[in-house]
């Protein structure tokens, strides 16, 4: 199981993560039983100053920055291949 954690954190949200949440809406139907999703208030990545910009989404241990949907579903997929 692929666990993905959406910052559902202000400045995600104002940074353009609005959208994010709707992830699902957006994944393939084979794809969507090997995925968990679950919302969180910060991930924590906005004070580090690793050349990271939110918003932010963990895809299995890994984070995506400047996420969208597309970038998102594009490290869903790979993390599945890995596994």
């Amino acid at each position: 199981m692929i666990t993905v954690k959406i910052c559902r954190g202000t400045l995600c949200h104002v940074m353009g993560g609005s959208d994010l949440p709707l992830i699902p809406d957006f994944i393939s139907e084979k794809i969507k039983p090997h995925v968990y999703f679950e919302g969180t208030t910060c991930l924590g990545f906005c004070n580090q100053d690793e050349g990271l910009k939110p918003p932010f989404v963990e895809v299995d241990g890994k984070i995506v920055s400047e996420a969208t949907i597309s970038k998102v579903i594009e490290s869903i997929e790979t993390a599945i291949k890995n596994k």
